[in-house]
Parts: structure tokens; sequence; C-alpha cells
């Protein structure tokens, strides 16, 4: 039998034993996110597989407000994020800080993420519902990461996207240390 476990067996980090914990090698952007509850499940996921930052970019909702926290559940306060006005700029400061950038999206050349392989920190992009990652955020990317899928939807909700990516990185991460 499987009894389900009560909060107080979860053995979960308090918000200050998150802040000083290792982190994933992982960054998250959001390009011009425009849904406040994708935002903050982007937000829960990222504090589920111990993200390192989130930045959010353009027309992306920004913590505090209520929409966020609705689906965050306090992850805003957990995990670090910063804002900046364009997509650009999150780019160039985790290249600097020797990311690789890769956009989450469907293209030529894209690699598949099952067929990943990492060999230094990455910080991913998720774009907007409806338009995705820009072209002009694609330009400036080591490589563009695609999920397979083989329904007749080709397309998730980029907070179910991100979810996928995350986990799939973080298992990536764990086992090879990058």
């Amino acid at each position: 039998m499987n009894r389900k476990l009560k909060n107080e067996e979860l053995d979960r980090l308090s918000v200050e034993e998150f802040k000083t914990h290792v982190k994933s090698p992982i960054r998250v952007i959001l390009d011009d996110v425009r849904s406040l509850a994708n935002v903050g499940a982007v937000f829960r996921t990222s504090d589920a597989f111990l993200i390192e930052e989130i930045f959010l970019c353009g027309i992306t909702g920004c913590p505090p407000h209520r929409d966020i926290q609705k689906t965050a559940l306090g992850a805003t306060e957990s995990v670090k994020w910063t804002y900046t006005e364009s997509v650009l700029t999150a780019i160039d400061s985790c290249r600097k800080d020797g990311f690789y950038i890769a956009a989450i999206e469907q293209s030529e050349n894209s690699i598949r993420l099952d067929k990943l392989e990492l060999s230094q920190p990455v910080a991913i992009i998720m774009g907007n519902e409806v338009h995705g990652v820009s072209q002009s955020a694609i330009d400036l990317c080591d490589g563009v990461i695609e999920i397979p899928q083989d329904g007749t939807k080709h397309s998730l909700n980029v907070s179910v996207a991100t979810g996928v990516v995350l986990w799939e990185l973080y298992k990536k991460a764990k086992g090879q240390q990058i």
C-alpha cells in the first residue's frame, strides 16, 4: 500500500535554505510571455528544479502580482529573478557568464531535446504564447532545442514546455555535473 505523505514529511527546503543551496546550472529567459499564470507556473517549476535565475523580458509580467502568485505558490520569494526590457540584454548577460544560449523552438537545424548533450551551463529562452521566441533572439542563440512531438498538435503551452525542458536539463545537469 502507498500512503500519501503529509506536507511535514516532505523534507522541503525553507526559502532561506533554497537561496543558499547549490543551484542547477540552468537559467530561464521568458521572452514576452503574456500570461501571468504561465509566469507563475514557470516560477514554481524553477523552484522545483533549483533553477539559478529567471529573466523576465519585455511584456512578461513581474512579481508581485496576484495572478502570478496564484500559480507560483510563493516561488517568487525563493527563485532569483531579474526584469529586463529586452531579451537581448538577458542573452548578453547569460553569455557573459559562460552559459550556452538555446531557444526552445521549432526551427531548421534544431536539436531534439532528448539528443542534447551539455558541457556547460545552459540558458533557455521560452517565447510568447502566440509568436514563440523572436527571430532576433534566435539569431543570437548558440542553438535551438526542439521538444519531440508526434501528435497532431506541434506546440505545447509555454509553462508545460518549460516543465518538460527543465526536467530533462535538470537530469542531464545532475548526471554530468555541468
